[in-house]
């Protein structure tokens, strides 16, 4: 099934396996030894590594659809399970095991593949900053995704116990209306995944650690919550991941809108659509 451009052929090396009936799109490559199966999709500029197999259904019929969204990267000797779904841009590295949907960015390794890191993603907030001591204002660090704030708050020690504490509306930018705790999540787990088109959020990992992914459609940073006392600031079209969950991490998320299910954008070509119409 050709849905090539006259202008954009795909590349496909002689010594690849591509069915007849695959649907392959402008300016793909498929390099040698790679098999590509009937019920495959591969839309346009995926790049399909050496020795790539989409492995077909089991009992011999035409495999479960597979699709392989526009720029995505699979590295040479992969294998991809039927029914897969790899979303834009995602990066597969080489001598991986795909058997669950990749997300928009991610990049995964490993078998199974587990997500590792986000492409073109920044960590610019990364780097560790010693708690402030007393009441005094929280530092504030902005970051290269807009309006994403990072938020170092005071620390009070005592002998009975520490404690660190914020005001919402004069430190925080909203009062919240509800709050929920993520917790007990397995480490290859990721959640998140949406953006919110009125809701705010402000993010604390109460205990262990998590990595937080903010997207504003043009840049993305990655920030490490690894202490009660430093927190992440979301607004509303901010596209947001969690994952690297450490095995003891427990997440508080604030919102500052109850619950609405009409709220949430879940699909990430979704989202970059929502902000064009906005910027219009």
């Amino acid at each position: 099934m050709n849905e090539q451009s006259p202008g954009n052929p795909a590349r496909i090396d002689p010594r690849a396996n591509v069915d007849a009936l695959a649907g392959i799109g402008s300016g793909c490559v498929i390099q040698s030894g790679a098999y590509v199966g009937s019920s495959v999709r591969l839309d346009e500029g995926v790049h399909v590594g050496a020795n790539v197999v989409f492995v077909d259904q089991s009992d011999g019929h035409s495999g479960i659809g597979t699709r392989v969204k526009r720029m995505a990267r699979i590295g040479a000797n992969s294998t991809i399970y039927p029914g897969v779904v790899i979303a834009a841009k995602a990066e597969v590295r080489p001598g991986s095991v795909v058997t669950r949907s990749v997300p928009p960015n991610a990049i995964v390794e490993g078998n199974p593949a587990s997500i590792v890191g986000y492409v073109d993603t920044v960590h610019e907030a990364n780097r560790r900053v010693q708690p402030l001591s007393g009441a005094g204002q929280p530092m504030v660090e902005s970051t290269s995704v807009k309006g994403v704030t990072v938020h170092q708050f005071s620390v009070v020690p005592d002998l009975r116990g520490n404690l660190t504490v914020g005001e919402f509306d004069r430190q925080i930018p909203f009062e919240p209306k509800r709050y929920f705790v993520v917790y007990g999540v397995p480490s290859r787990e990721v959640r998140g995944e949406h953006a919110h088109r009125q809701c705010h959020q402000f993010l604390i990992c109460l205990q262990g650690s998590c990595a937080v992914v903010a997207d504003d459609g043009e840049h993305k940073v990655e920030v490490l919550l690894d202490a009660p006392h430093r927190g992440l600031y979301l607004p509303p079209m901010t596209w947001g991941v969690q994952y690297h969950y450490s095995a003891d991490a427990m997440l508080m998320v604030f919102a500052s809108h109850h619950y609405d299910p009409t709220d949430y954008i879940r699909e990430y070509d979704e989202f970059l659509a929502c902000l064009v119409n906005t910027s219009v």
